[in-house]
């Protein structure tokens, strides 16, 4: 054991720290011991003439490495300790403080008993609709005015399902304007569109809404997304591709994407085809807590612990370009930006690519090669681009039979040769098709799978890229090099017996 005499403590204010985490406070005042962190060594400090080994047994243990004992003066020890008490008495007040500021906002509960305790027909209705689309699993609650009222229509699975009709055409007025309260719009205003959030409270859970407000012919048109945050938080062990229905190649292929020291990944779809979902599950499933993962969105969707998530504002200036920029200066590894939608935040977000930092993103693009032409239409750099795309993901989803009534259904050689399968590959499998139930609403399918299409960059392609070679040719390029396209995995979800022709010709007809 090694201890080295000295009067005096080296300066915490230069390569010199207090290391109150690998031994907290609490310790060193107990023990009389403070732990200091230099560029190369831990020392231990302290007042004692003798040096007690159990303690040094005890702190070695906890610091998980050896320390270099310092004997100093006990006016200079006693002096560290309070230092480190003061700061840490700041730090507590400065929490305090937050806290108080901060007041729990109170949400309006959505319940079957707060329906039926509901006085008012006008917010009882709009207070049902929203519940009843929370059961159904909706994504979206449609508000279409009509000559003589308003239609309520559902999104389910992808498709559109007629709920109600309202008769009153005052009455659907009133109900727009409601929405409008709830979201804090102007209801004086109804010849220009307006959007809005608001939120409520069911089952213990927040649900938040996003509204847009349209002007149409019979009066205002609404349309209410549907984010349940806490739908994949609550979950956090099965926000994975696994989760998702993605076949095993495609898992792969995006986990060796997303695990890229430095690069571009990008997701393209229609909306509401699961891209940011996707996106979070690749950052989930990498997010070991060793890099720093900042994410920017229009809104943030689900919370992910660990992801510093910083949301778009675009009445305060807070633009996808602008966060972006602010973002790279806080040293993160990894950077989702929620979607690339004009040349500045594409700009940016490539050359942070080519700067050391992973990028994930979304890009609206019907296929994996049309995401090309999205940046060649924004005015980017093709030699920048392919140097720092590592590849694109086009996805889709596609309604699954309902396992409650799927059965099976006979397929014709005709049809099989009409999809470009072969009977010997479709031989053996089973082709089914729901026959509607309750569970189903009638329409035979019941949940959702992702299929994906995944464009690897490589040399070749890069190449005939920059060289703006026809997209012919680079399709035939990606095929080659194993490229499975859209249509493609929908039929194998078919022979699979999971879908059916139908919903593929529905999904992917133009791919």
């Amino acid at each position: 054991m090694n201890v080295v005499l000295q009067q005096h403590l080296p300066s915490a204010q230069g390569e010199w720290d207090f290391d109150f985490q690998a031994w907290p406070l609490a310790q060193a005042q107990r023990w009389r011991v403070v732990l200091y962190q230099s560029a190369e060594q831990r020392w231990a400090a302290m007042a004692d003439h003798a040096v007690n080994p159990m303690l040094l047994e005890r702190l070695e243990a906890e610091v998980l490495c050896a320390v270099q004992w310092l004997e100093v003066d006990s006016t200079v020890l006693n002096m560290a300790l309070q230092s480190g008490s003061e700061s840490f008495r700041a730090m507590d007040a400065l929490l305090g403080a937050d806290n108080a500021a901060t007041p729990v906002a109170t949400l309006q509960e959505l319940s079957a008993l707060q329906l039926s305790e509901q006085q008012s027909p006008l917010v009882r209705l709009l207070d049902s609709v929203l519940h009843d689309a929370l059961q159904d699993g909706a994504s979206d609650v449609h508000l279409e005015c009509k000559a003589m009222g308003m239609a309520i229509r559902y999104r389910i699975d992808g498709v559109m399902v007629d709920v109600r009709s309202l008769n009153d055409p005052v009455a659907a007025e009133q109900l727009v304007s409601r929405l409008k309260v709830m979201a804090e719009l102007d209801i004086g205003e109804r010849r220009l569109p307006q959007d809005g959030r608001f939120a409520l409270r069911t089952k213990g859970r927040d649900i938040d809404f996003r509204l847009s407000i349209i002007p149409s012919v019979f009066g205002e048109d609404a349309v209410i997304r549907i984010l349940d945050r806490a739908q994949i938080s609550q979950a956090q062990g099965a926000l994975t591709l696994e989760a998702l229905g993605l076949d095993a190649a495609s898992r792969a292929a995006i986990r060796k994407l997303a695990l890229l020291p430095n690069g571009m990944l990008l997701v393209t779809g229609p909306t509401g085809s699961g891209k940011t979902t996707t996106l979070y599950a690749a950052i989930s499933e990498v997010n070991t807590g060793r890099d720093k993962i900042i994410t920017i969105e229009d809104p943030v969707e689900y919370h992910l612990a660990g992801v510093v998530q910083v949301p778009v504002n675009d009445k305060k200036g807070l633009t996808f370009a602008r966060g972006l920029r602010s973002i790279l200066r806080h040293d993160p590894d990894r950077v989702m930006v929620g979607e690339i939608r004009d040349s500045e935040t594409a700009q940016i977000a490539v050359q942070a690519a080519l700067t050391g930092h992973l990028v994930f993103s979304t890009v609206h693009a019907n296929s994996a090669i049309d995401v090309i032409g999205r940046f060649m239409h924004m005015g980017l750099d093709l030699y920048d681009v392919v140097s720092a795309l590592n590849g694109v993901v086009a996805q889709r989803l596609l309604r699954l039979n309902c396992r409650h009534c799927t059965q099976p259904v006979t397929v014709t050689p005709e049809q099989i040769h009409a999809y470009g399968l072969t009977l010997d590959a479709t031989q053996g499998h089973r082709f089914c098709a729901g026959a509607g139930c309750s569970h189903c609403r009638g329409t035979g399918y019941q949940g959702r799978n992702a299929v994906a299409e995944l464009l690897l960059m490589d040399d070749v392609l890069r190449d005939l890229i920059a060289a703006r070679a026809p997209i012919g040719k680079i399709k035939a390029a990606a095929r080659e090099r194993g490229m499975k396209t859209l249509r493609q995995g929908a039929l194998e979800l078919v022979c699979q017996g999971q879908t059916t022709f139908e919903e593929v010709d529905r999904v992917t007809l133009a791919l």
